[in-house]
């Protein structure tokens, strides 16, 4: 079968009926100041990436629309959160820790019951495969209650006083304010809900801007937002950035920017904010991941890993390798592997099992692709992978260009799609330098055998990126590591227990060691006084 007869949409009335919309999900709800309102102004279509075919060929089907706000609405929801805030007098941001893990575990089971209906959101919004869309959502779930975990972990450490140079003292995480939220559209809910969640968590409130891309799929949960937290605490922004989240930073009512996408949007937005000295910013970026074959590796696994990290959600992940440097003495093998892996990967609609290749939910994102494979192609490379770049409707067909120049796009760009860029090297120091000059830092795979060579690579590379992965593909998980990048990738570090902190500022309470001072903490701590000043220890 060719690949042109396997770039085949569904007839409407072949579609699954346990996935099948009953019809349009027009969104008018809103969330502000724990209220779920009625939006009457006008509406964005959303068109989804999953085509039906018509007699004159695919058509991308509208499953729904959601409101798009203007500035005097997006400012009208900051200041439910601002109130909510009270300038951390505000009940959120007072409330105990067991209190405030009680509300987030109410949340998680109200959640946990929407499953369904989000899961085929995702599928319809994204084209993110089922068995990925329910990875999503049970990842998602995890990292709640990973969240509450390390939440519990962290309190109990500081539910003790220390007495220093005659001074009673007791340390604490305390809350910054108001918080901007907004996710990509690749894992719309996951890494939207790794920086929500940890910054409800630990006091702030919230202003939540669903992805552009993947906005239905949180209708589900805004019944379980409002009827988990107090009023004001979780508010929903819809619209463009541009005409909703520039509004928001210029006012300089944001305590701290939470974003997932692109370095370009990130600083013109932190750039509209009048006091950027009192901004905390916690950013996920974009990465150019490369990948070094070595001589000696073990190319069976290399292409696995290569495969996997290249094309999982055809890309579309900015852990995603995005650029593959092979050995020239290896690389003509590990083209024919890595075409023929390629080849056997099922392309289809994303509820069928097995499929890897599913269709692009970007508008524009097939030319973007086409133009970066035609460029590198006139700059001297060639798809070497049959059939490689097609395009049907929102389908592309993963393309292995090689070599790859270094004048072209797809040399320096992330792609972020199903493009694999590769090219040859003769001394290691050719990728080397790449890693080195690259405006971004994120991750790096090394595939090779030999110890001496890799550790080698190790020592120098650790301060280049922020990940190094030994015969593995690039990728985030697990979410108790680390996860941030250098240069142009990130800022600031996300984990389930980096960004309990990243949300946070240390804070204590001090006093000398004398009888009138003891007096007062012990009343305060038996009675249970403070919330803040507190040796409960939570189990």
């Amino acid at each position: 079968m060719s690949v042109a007869d396997r770039l085949v949409f569904p007839d409407p009335a072949g579609l699954p009926a346990d996935l099948a919309l009953a019809g349009p999900v027009e969104q008018r709800e809103y969330l502000v100041d724990g209220e779920i309102r009625l939006w009457e102004g006008p509406m964005q279509e959303v068109a989804s990436p999953i085509c039906v075919e018509t007699p004159t060929g695919p058509v991308q089907r509208v499953i729904g629309s959601f409101p798009l706000f203007g500035a005097k609405e997006a400012l009208a929801t900051l200041e439910a959160a601002v109130r909510a805030w009270d300038n951390g007098r505000g009940p959120w941001a007072t409330m105990s820790v067991a209190d405030r893990i009680a509300h987030v575990e109410g949340f998680v089971h109200r959640m946990i019951a929407r499953r369904a209906e989000v899961v085929k959101l995702l599928m319809w919004e994204i084209a993110k495969s089922r068995a990925d869309s329910e990875k999503e959502f049970d990842r998602t779930v995890d990292y709640v209650r990973d969240t509450i975990d390390a939440l519990k972990d962290l309190d109990r450490t500081s539910s003790r006083f220390v007495i220093q140079q005659g001074i009673i003292g007791q340390v604490r995480r305390a809350p910054l304010g108001v918080v901007l939220c907004a996710g990509p559209y690749n894992d719309p809910l996951n890494e939207t809900f790794t920086i929500l969640i940890p910054a409800l968590i630990m006091g702030n409130t919230v202003v939540f801007k669903p992805p552009r891309l993947g906005v239905l799929l949180h209708r589900p949960l805004l019944e379980a937002f409002r009827d988990s937290f107090p009023p004001g605490v979780v508010n929903t922004v819809y619209g463009s950035g541009r005409e909703t989240m520039t509004p928001l930073m210029a006012s300089g009512k944001v305590n701290v920017f939470a974003f997932i996408g692109t370095s370009g949007a990130a600083d013109a937005l932190k750039k509209a904010h009048p006091q950027p000295h009192r901004l905390r910013s916690v950013l996920g970026l974009e990465a150019k991941n490369p990948a070094i074959v070595l001589p000696d590796a073990d190319l069976d696994l290399a292409v696995r890993e290569c495969v996997l990290g290249s094309l999982s959600f055809n890309g579309q992940r900015c852990t995603a390798i995005k650029i593959v440097f092979v050995h020239s003495r290896v690389a003509d093998d590990f083209l024919r592997r890595l075409s023929k892996a390629v080849a056997e990967l099922k392309v289809g609609m994303p509820w069928e099992d097995g499929v890897a290749i599913t269709p692009l939910p970007e508008p524009g994102k097939t030319g973007y692709l086409s133009e970066l494979v035609r460029e590198a192609v006139r700059l001297g490379g060639r798809v070497v992978n049959e059939g490689g770049g097609t395009v049907r409707g929102t389908f592309f067909y993963p393309a292995i260009v090689y070599p790859t120049s270094p004048e072209s796009r797809l040399y320096r760009e992330e792609q972020f799609g199903p493009v694999v860029p590769v090219l040859p090297f003769e001394d290691l120091e050719e990728p080397i330098r790449y890693v080195v000059e690259s405006k971004y830092g994120q991750q790096l795979s090394i595939f090779g055998t030999d110890a001496e060579v890799i550790a080698r690579l190790i020592d120098p590379m650790v301060n280049q990126v922020c990940r190094l992965n030994i015969n593995s593909q690039c990728q985030r998980g697990p979410d108790a590591f680390p996860f941030t990048g250098r240069k142009d990738s990130a800022e600031g570090t996300l984990s389930v227990s980096d960004a309990l902190r990243v949300f946070t500022i240390r804070t204590l309470v001090a006093a000398k060691d004398n009888p009138l001072n003891k007096a007062i903490i012990t009343r305060t701590v038996r009675d249970r006084l403070s919330n803040f000043v507190s040796t409960d220890f939570i189990l």
